[in-house]
């Protein structure tokens, strides 16, 4: 069963995300982030590029012809494709195809409404019997 971990306290999660980014890829992980906004994908994907804290963080987006050996897929879509084995969920929702990755992760900022609906997805996740994990992102401030 898919193992969901939630960031909590974040203070940028696009920061957030490119750094969970780098930490999938020095483990040998292949990740997917999954977006409702463009704009939010366009930010991550210019951060990945720019950030030499993480060092380069190989990417693409999901439909892209070299996505297959690509470790970290950027994408809009909500069918899942391609190999990777961890989610990394920048959606409002709980993605339709979860079950399909050893691990998903969450990202929850300090924003109000954005706090509102992670706890939506983590009474969602409760209630289908997924292992939670809480890490909080406080001590980052």
């Amino acid at each position: 069963m898919t193992e969901i971990l939630f960031y909590t306290d974040a203070a940028d999660r696009v920061s957030v995300a490119a750094r969970l980014c780098g930490k999938a890829y020095a483990q040998g992980r292949r990740l997917r982030v999954y977006a409702a906004e463009k704009d939010l994908i366009e930010q991550l994907d210019a951060l990945l590029w720019a950030t030499p804290a993480t060092g380069f963080v190989p990417h693409c987006r999901l439909r892209d012809r070299w996505a297959q050996d690509t470790p970290v897929l950027l994408d809009l879509a909500s069918e899942h494709e391609g190999p990777a084995d961890v989610l990394l969920n920048l959606h409002p929702e709980p993605p339709p195809f979860l079950g399909r990755f050893s691990r998903l992760l969450e990202i929850v900022s300090r924003d109000g409404e954005d706090r509102l609906a992670a706890r939506e997805r983590f009474r969602f996740y409760r209630a289908r019997g997924y292992a939670l994990q809480t890490h909080s992102l406080a001590e980052d401030r």
